[in-house]
């Protein structure tokens, strides 16, 4: 069965929220997803946008999809693509719709004139990790991810 992919609309909203759901359980954080149908539709579809998506289907059903947005380099002098969050359902896996969504991003980072294409991974998912080194992805071994968020982030801003 082949596999179509598709930019996201306002109609794929719950489909999309189902996914992240997903994804939070598969990365053992099923309570940590805040977003809403209404967040998230107005993330996808405002005017600007802050990220966009992309749908995965096989026999007209959606099996996965991919969210990104850009980022920027001050020593590329360009922007990137950033990729948020990449789910295939479980019964689609191995059958080439996660590769299928890594290669149309792709596209799109070259199409745009993206100096890069990059993501997070985290360090106990070694099936993503294998996964994604097959597809010619290099860790950044190097960098580390700094978050504030919440309480924290309230207070670094003196509010």
């Amino acid at each position: 069965m082949t596999i179509e992919l598709r930019a996201a609309v306002p109609e794929d909203v719950p489909t999309i929220l189902r996914f992240v759901r997903e994804l939070a359980d598969y990365e053992r954080a099923p309570d940590a997803v805040k977003a809403t149908e209404p967040a998230l539709h107005k993330a996808l579809f405002a005017a600007p946008p802050a990220a966009e998506a992309v749908i995965a289907e096989r026999g007209g059903a959606p099996v996965g999809f991919a969210l990104f947005f850009h980022n920027f380099s001050t020593w590329e002098g360009r922007r990137g693509l950033s990729l948020e969050d990449l789910y295939v359902t479980p019964a689609a896996r191995g059958s080439g719709v996660g590769t299928a969504l890594l290669r149309h991003l792709a596209g799109i980072a070259r199409d745009r004139n993206c100096a890069r294409f990059e993501w997070a991974v985290l360090d106990w998912n070694t099936p993503a990790i294998a996964f994604y080194e097959a597809m010619g992805a290099e860790a950044m071994d190097e960098w580390r991810i700094r978050r504030v968020s919440g309480d924290a982030l309230a207070r670094l801003a003196g509010r």
